[in-house]
């Protein structure tokens, strides 16, 4: 008998990374994007892990910086992320930078080709189901207004607070 899915909400990085991990000890992953179904201000493209902001990954030196200590743990652990993010490597000195369109496109292809990752294309307008065993909420700033304002209703907080590239999220 296979286990259930896990269910990840959000096609971006973090999501993305779950989805892989999850799937490389053998459980298979429902990862949910919305786009293009919904699209957002920021995101140009339907790709998952689509940079929007910055296209640097910021230091990667693990023998003097924490950042870069964090890439070679990730590294260390097949991350997809760091393996996309090495192969589609720009220019940028001391940090690891990245041409958008290949690493988002190199993403995309990994988990649409793995036998134990389905892509579905829609926008999980609220708490997910409660029929989904297991899930994981990797939204982060991007968040549709409908899942933003379900969160805050069974967080009771009024605002939701998100940092982006100043800080890993655990």
């Amino acid at each position: 008998m296979s286990p259930a899915p896990i269910h990840v909400i959000g096609g971006g990085l973090a999501g993305s990374e779950a989805a892989w991990q999850i799937a490389g000890t053998g459980v298979p992953v429902i990862l949910h994007e919305m786009r293009p179904v919904r699209g957002t201000d920021a995101h140009h493209t339907d790709g998952l892990a689509e940079l929007v902001c910055s296209n640097s990954f910021r230091a990667d030196d693990w023998t003097s910086n924490a950042v870069g200590l964090l890439h070679a743990e990730m590294r260390a652990l097949d991350s997809l992320i760091m393996a996309c993010g090495d192969a589609h490597q720009v220019p940028a000195g001391g940090a690891l930078a990245v041409d958008r369109d290949g690493f988002s496109a190199a993403v995309t292809h990994r988990l649409s080709t793995h036998p134990l990752v389905r892509i579905e294309r829609s926008e999980v307008a609220g708490l997910p189901p409660e029929d989904w065993d297991s899930v994981i909420i990797a939204t982060g700033p991007l968040t549709s207004p409908a899942l933003a304002q379900a969160i805050q209703g069974l967080t009771g907080e009024d605002e939701l607070s998100f940092f982006d590239a100043i800080a890993p999220i655990v």
